[in-house]
C-alpha cells in the first residue's frame, strides 16, 4: 500500500511520515531535502535555479514511486509527484521565475511520467494558514529557509487548496493541522490515525 502525505512548506509533513510510519510499521520515504544539490542555490536566485530544482525533484519523485509499486512494501511517502507539477512549477512560472518554455518542457516529462506510474492509495492532505508555515519553518532553522518569503507561502496555499478541490484519484484524507500538534500530543496524533483508520479500512 502506497501511503503519501502532502502540504505547503512546513505544514509537518517529515513530522507526520515519521510518527506514522513508526505507529504502522511503514516503510517512510523522506523528500530529498539535505542532498539536494539546487535548494541553497535555488533560494539565492529562483530565476536561475528554478527549472534545474523543480526536474531533480521530478526524477527524485519518480524513482520513488517505481520503487514503491516494484517492492510491494507498504510505503509512507514525504511529499508527492503531483505538487511539483500541480503546485511548485506553475507557482514559480507565473512568478516569472521559469520561463514559459522550460515550464513546458517540464510539464511534458511530467505527463509522461504519469502514464506510467499509479496515484497513492490514499493522499493525506495537511492544511495550514500562513503563520503555521512560518512558525514551524522558524522553528526547524534550515538556514535556506529564511529568505521564504509570506506572499510566497500563501501563493502555494492557494494552489494547494485548488489542487485538492480538484483531487480525483483514490483516497483523500484532509487534515487541519493549525490547532494540532501531533508531534508532543499523543491525543492530536490519534484523531490523524483514527481519521486514517476510517480512510483505509477496507484497503488491506
Amino acid at each position: 500500500m502506497h501511503i503519501a502525505v502532502a502540504g505547503n512548506i512546513g505544514s509537518g509533513k517529515t513530522t507526520l511520515t515519521r510518527l506514522l510510519s513508526k505507529h504502522y510499521n511503514w516503510k517512510p520515504h523522506y523528500e530529498d531535502v539535505d542532498d539536494n544539490p539546487y535548494l541553497n542555490d535555488f533560494y539565492e536566485d529562483m530565476q536561475r535555479w528554478s527549472f534545474n530544482l523543480q526536474i531533480y525533484f521530478l526524477n527524485s519523485r519518480f524513482n520513488q514511486i517505481v520503487e514503491i509499486r516494484r517492492t510491494g512494501d507498504n510505503i509512507i511517502q514525504d511529499r508527492t509527484i503531483y505538487e511539483d507539477a500541480r503546485i511548485f512549477a506553475p507557482n514559480l512560472h507565473d512568478m516569472g521565475l521559469m520561463s514559459t518554455r522550460d515550464f513546458n518542457n517540464y510539464l511534458s516529462l511530467f505527463d509522461l511520467m504519469c502514464s506510467l506510474i499509479q496515484p497513492p492509495d490514499l493522499l493525506i492532505y495537511l492544511r495550514a494558514n500562513v503563520p503555521t508555515l512560518v512558525h514551524q519553518i522558524q522553528k526547524r532553522g534550515r538556514e535556506y529557509e529564511k529568505s521564504i518569503r509570506i506572499d510566497y507561502l500563501q501563493r502555494l496555499n492557494e494552489r494547494y487548496e485548488a489542487w485538492i478541490n480538484s483531487y480525483n484519484h483514490d483516497k483523500l484524507l484532509i487534515i487541519e493541522v493549525d490547532n494540532l500538534n501531533f508531534s508532543e500530543k499523543p491525543a492530536d496524533l490519534r484523531t490523524v490515525i483514527n481519521g486514517i483508520d476510517a480512510k483505509i479500512h477496507g484497503l488491506f
